[in-house]
């Protein structure tokens, strides 16, 4: 047998620490990666399409089912909902045998109206404004946001926190199994930008006789009432709109002060202050929970949290990626100890981090 090498230059100290990568002038990459980013575009927008016309909830209104009766109950073309379908079949949203399509447990789930963990109203608005995305190089080179949420956060945040609320309260009422919010009544709770509340809503859930302080801007806040007074809780809660950089807060007067996902709009800068604002409006013993999409330090293992911190460099005038490294800091430098990260649903993750209880004075500690 033959041991000529159809590439000879290959040699054993052809190696990377030596010679770099030596199959970079032999075989190229394949296009995959680009063409995948390419039809990205065409893969979103096709999912909206079927979002807006009801595909989704029409299949489950109908059962497994042709082509053509699906159009008809959609009122759209035939053909041109066959070539929808097919799409949605190659991303596993939809099973198609013998020209019968049917929903795949993922569309049940995330995409059909009623889903248990819904998506659907998310999918418009979780990029953000699209013109951001087509102006995404200028906003690279001059580091400015031609439209920045922070312009009108009502707009966008009102249809965001309506969309995430559903996710957002699962992984708010694990987290108070894992730490006992229903062994420890009268809990005073304080959730800035909260949204439509999950977080708040999780602890007064729980926790008997608790109450909270609700903080949104103006026309976001107001969906929160809206939501604590549909489950009961309105006269545990009280409203306070405004910037929760700048609003009153009560200096030690809570058990628990909530940032669900509002750190990574904030920068580094401003992110620290918070948590800062969030230790001093903590009883001594008090606990402190950062919701939010971590990234791994390196920012090469955790690529949703890394795509997560573009759409906000994309639309948020100091929105950034946050790392675990980040994060851990912010909470030694207010002085918190005991931080812990929790998962409490899948891909969400907390950390907790509790004030220091007061120390014992000469009298107390005196036996």
């Amino acid at each position: 047998m033959s041991t000529d090498s159809p590439y000879p230059e290959m040699k054993k100290s052809h190696t990377m620490a030596r010679k770099g990568r030596p199959w970079r002038d032999v075989k190229p990459p394949p296009s995959g990666p680009v063409w995948a980013i390419i039809q990205g575009v065409g893969s979103y927008w096709t999912l909206v399409a079927s979002l807006d016309l009801g595909v989704f909830d029409g299949v489950q209104d109908l059962g497994p089912t042709a082509i053509e009766p699906l159009a008809a109950h959609l009122d759209v073309s035939a053909p041109h909902l066959q070539h929808l379908c097919d799409a949605l079949v190659t991303f596993g949203f939809l099973d198609q045998v013998d020209e019968v399509y049917e929903l795949t447990e993922t569309a049940e789930r995330y995409l059909c109206t009623d889903g248990p963990a819904s998506m659907a109203a998310l999918v418009r608005v979780a990029p953000g404004p699209l013109g951001n995305w087509e102006s995404l190089a200028d906003t690279v080179r001059t580091g400015v946001v031609e439209s920045p949420v922070e312009a009108d956060p009502a707009a966008f945040y009102g249809p965001l926190v309506t969309a995430t609320f559903a996710t957002q309260l699962r992984a708010a009422s694990r987290l108070g199994l894992r730490l006992g919010w229903a062994r420890r009544p009268g809990l005073r709770v304080l959730d800035l930008g909260a949204g439509r509340a999950p977080w708040a809503i999780g602890v007064l859930e729980q926790s008997p006789g608790s109450t909270a302080v609700v903080n949104d801007h103006e026309g976001v806040v107001e969906l929160a009432a809206q939501t604590l007074a549909e489950r009961g809780l309105g006269e545990r809660a009280e409203i306070r709109p405004g910037d929760f950089h700048r609003i009153e807060i009560e200096p030690s007067g809570f058990d628990i002060v909530v940032l669900g996902h509002v750190c990574r709009t904030e920068g580094d800068d401003g992110a620290r202050a918070l948590v800062r604002r969030a230790f001093d409006a903590l009883r001594p013993g008090g606990q402190v929970l950062i919701a939010d999409y971590f990234a791994d330090d390196h920012r090469v293992a955790q690529p949703f949290s890394v795509q997560m911190g573009l759409t906000m460099l994309a639309n948020t005038e100091r929105g950034r990626v946050i790392t675990h490294s980040q994060a851990i800091g912010w909470q030694h430098d207010a002085d918190f100890e005991h931080v812990r990260l929790i998962e409490p649903i899948g891909f969400n993750f907390v950390y907790v981090a509790d004030r220091p209880p007061e120390p014992l004075t000469s009298e107390r500690a005196r036996p």
